[in-house]
């Protein structure tokens, strides 16, 4: 008899059991893939804020954000590091000098005494580092600073501490049904070797992502999933040495922002937001957002003639999002996670949205839950004071591997191969 089970391996899912382990509770967690193997290896790779939702007045988020990314600088500082932010403003930029000091100040405001929490306009005559950006027309430039890090790590990294704090994690398991009882859940599950098993659980948890309404088919009673649209993000990653720092750049397509960052020693640029009318069992970039990404690049840095740039691409990879639904683009629409518990099954609680940079906030949302449904338990750990210690890359891997279920090759650095060209 479990206290929590926690479904899906990304980092909402692993940040949750360590939070609940840490507080006292038995906690087990089961992905139906690898941790990590769907939208947290797959993001952009920041801890940030979130600068563009202050254009939305999503104020509250960004201060939520910036509190969590001072705090994982200094719980994983192997992990997350700071990073230099450039903004070019160009004469036709749809957001001026004056808008965007005011933003930042702003900002750094709300990041409340953060020793990142400083910007400065860079003088033009002294970009050298910047020779490669496109100068014509190039009015100003600011830079702050936000932070970056290997989100695959990171996820792993949690997950491995959840497990040093008694959570037991399980990869490749499906949860087949769940059974929702007046003071207690069934669970029912089979893996890729034709093995079964139950486990009972005083609380569930649905970690799923993208994967939580698909989820909720699996549940008795019958469930009424929120309305939600997916929103698919890509990346590609170019083979053309990294630039010096993040560009924060506007798109020429659309009125959306997207980056240029470093990655690997190599050019990462992302993302794109394209709604989706399903949830692929398996996201794929599309040749539009191909398009639309190098495109994007070339204006701003066309060193490389545009026709030459589809063969420079090492890799590319996409996540989604499941977001509450909402006649909004995609880009302005809120970003505020939502936990859902029905009257009909107390015992389940079902996350949506979420972003990689507010993964410790959400868990103590959820630890909130836990506690005002099975009461408070004796904490063995505090994780908002607990190092988060950087894993190998085949942590969980190895071990799935010796039991006898095949793993995919994915490699460190959070690139999909299997996509890689």
């Amino acid at each position: 008899m479990l206290d929590v089970l926690v479904i899906g391996g990304g980092i909402t899912g692993v940040g949750i059991a360590q939070a609940a382990a840490a507080a006292g509770y038995s906690v087990a967690l089961w992905e139906r893939d690898e941790i990590a193997s769907g939208t947290s290896s797959h993001s952009s790779k920041l801890i940030h804020g979130g600068l563009r939702y202050l254009e939305s007045g999503q104020l509250s988020l960004v201060r939520r954000c910036l509190q969590a990314r001072r705090q994982l600088l200094q719980l994983a500082p192997s992990l997350v590091n700071p990073v230099p932010f450039y903004i070019p403003i160009y004469r036709d930029s749809q957001r001026g000098l004056m808008t965007l000091t005011a933003g930042l100040g702003l900002y750094a405001l709300l990041a409340q005494g953060d020793a990142l929490a400083k910007f400065t306009k860079v003088k033009l005559n002294e970009t050298d580092d910047h020779q490669g950006l496109n100068q014509h027309n190039l009015r100003h430039m600011l830079q702050y600073w936000d932070a970056q890090t290997d989100d695959k790590a990171l996820t792993l990294a949690v997950a491995a501490d959840a497990e040093k704090l008694g959570a037991d994690i399980h990869q490749h398991r499906q949860v087949v049904d769940i059974y929702h009882g007046a003071r207690v859940c069934q669970v029912c599950y089979s893996d890729p070797l034709g093995n079964e098993g139950s486990v009972r659980a005083s609380m569930v948890i649905n970690a799923a992502g993208p994967w939580a309404n698909d989820l909720l088919e699996h549940v008795t009673p019958k469930q009424l999933p929120p309305a939600v649209d997916w929103v698919q993000g890509s990346h590609l990653w170019l083979d053309i040495p990294a630039p010096s720092g993040v560009y924060y750049l506007q798109s020429q397509l659309d009125e959306r922002l997207f980056f240029v960052m470093p990655w690997q020693g190599k050019t990462l640029v992302g993302t794109t937001e394209v709604p989706l009318a399903v949830m692929p069992p398996q996201p794929q970039i599309t040749l539009a957002e191909q398009e639309y990404l190098l495109t994007n690049y070339h204006h701003y840095f066309s060193d490389h003639n545009r026709a030459s740039l589809a063969g420079l691409i090492l890799g590319h990879f996409c996540g989604v999002r499941a977001l509450p639904k909402n006649e909004g683009s995609a880009f302005s629409r809120p970003r505020d996670t939502l936990l859902v518990q029905q009257a009909n099954s107390p015992r389940l609680v079902s996350i949506y949205g979420g972003k990689l940079t507010e993964f410790m906030p959400i868990a103590a949302d959820v630890l909130a839950l836990i506690k005002a449904q099975l009461g408070k338990r004796s904490a063995i750990a505090d994780v908002n004071t607990r190092v988060i210690d950087s894993v190998a890359a085949d942590f969980f891997t190895r071990r799935t591997s010796s039991a006898g279920v095949t793993v995919s090759n994915d490699s460190a650095d959070g690139i999909v191969q299997e996509l890689a060209i």
